[in-house]
């Protein structure tokens, strides 16, 4: 038999504002999507990796210097494993110093400290001091790409080929797509958020103050709430940007892949950036709200607490924001032994008459039936007291 209990709950959304460049409209008035003049696009938001919007998300383009997305995630992955730190001082290989295109001008035999040289990527794309990081890290650039495209699957970034570290390279077989930039991008920012320390300086130096930095996402001087993250550039790949930003407790990725000109590129993120601000928002189904706990027949303990499986946040239309209510539905009692985990009953979130996620509501912790001797114990317990 299962007790309802219904509990409806408003969610409060903070709109956010922009100011900085002009603001381009992005509402197509006739299908209600999104004017972008770049060929491939996506917006997802990071917690949840829902997708809001697309545009031949999965066409595989050359994605230049976002490539170094890639790269950030195996220097922070390196220093989480303890394998190297933010101290250690990297010396220029002369492979290194031969990179050209966007660069900071490292000399052979010249030591910077990791902690430098991710400002020097993430800052100014210098194509010398990913390389000089590929090379601490795995011993040579090639053996650094092996770890970039294995890692890219273990995301399941499925139309990804890496061929240096970069984006360099005007090789056919180095490709990405929208969907998995922002899979990248995703895991850059979530697991390793320390990386914005980085992605949001606009302006900085390097070398005692003799040699300055500017960053090339523009966004993080234009954009409110700009988090990152990377542009790019080649004649191959056009102007690429992966951008993210936050509002409201709500970070947003926009890729946007082959502009025409650099001001596509800003003009497009923020199109996509402002269409998710201004029309989603996240929920949290858990806040407010106080689940009872279960009487447990024939237990060592009387009740058994119950916790939410997988619950998080859930992405959602702001129109229908205040329309949504959480139906909890749990066993009146349970027999035991209780196993932790043991599915008690089901918390329904619904919105505007929609079912939003269905989420299972367990015990959180063990508790183990009643041998003989304390069913004995109590019956004399009882005995006494009744005497």
């Amino acid at each position: 038999m299962k007790k309802r209990i219904w509990i409806a709950f408003l969610c409060l959304i903070i709109f956010g504002t922009t100011f900085g460049l002009p603001q381009p409209s992005c509402a197509d008035e006739t299908t209600g999507g999104i004017l972008l003049t770049c060929p491939s696009a996506i917006l997802m938001e990071a917690s949840t990796k829902s997708v809001i919007y697309e545009k031949a998300p999965d066409e595989r383009r050359s994605p230049a210097s976002i490539t170094k997305i890639m790269t950030a995630i195996l220097i922070f992955d390196a220093i989480e494993a303890g394998k190297i730190s933010l101290e250690d001082e990297v010396v220029t290989s002369a492979y290194a110093k031969s990179m050209g295109g966007s660069q900071v001008y490292l000399e052979e035999g010249e030591k910077q400290t990791v902690d430098t040289l991710i400002k020097c990527i993430m800052v100014s794309s210098g194509n010398d001091a990913s390389v000089a990081m590929a090379e601490y890290i795995a011993g040579s650039e090639s053996g650094f790409v092996q770890m970039m495209n294995e890692r890219a699957a273990s995301l399941g970034m499925e139309n990804t080929h890496f061929e240096d570290c970069c984006g360099l390279t005007d090789s056919d077989n180095h490709y990405t797509t929208a969907r998995d930039i922002a899979l990248m991008a995703q895991e850059l920012i979530t697991r390793y958020p320390q990386i914005k320390s980085y992605t949001t300086i606009w302006m900085d130096t390097v070398r005692n103050g003799e040699f300055g930095l500017s960053n090339t996402n523009k966004l993080v001087r234009f954009y409110d709430g700009t988090t990152g993250l990377k542009t790019g550039y080649t004649s191959g790949a056009g102007y690429c940007l992966s951008a993210s930003a936050e509002r409201g407790g709500m970070e947003l990725i926009a890729v946007v892949m082959h502009c025409k000109t650099s001001p596509d590129r800003f003009e497009s993120a923020k199109a996509l950036l402002n269409y998710g601000f201004a029309n989603y928002a996240l929920v949290d189904p858990m806040e407010n709200l106080t689940i009872e706990p279960v009487p447990v027949v024939l237990g060592r303990q009387e009740l058994v607490q119950v916790q939410a499986q997988g619950a998080g946040t859930i992405l959602i239309d702001k129109a229908l924001a205040g329309s949504v209510t959480c139906a909890v539905e749990l066993d009146e009692s349970v027999t035991a032994p209780v196993l932790k985990g043991q599915q008690l009953g089901t918390l329904r979130v619904e919105a505007g008459g929609r079912l939003l996620r269905e989420i299972a509501l367990a015990a959180a912790q063990e508790v183990p039936a009643l041998g003989f001797p304390d069913i004995w114990r109590m019956m004399l317990e009882r005995v006494c007291m009744a005497g």
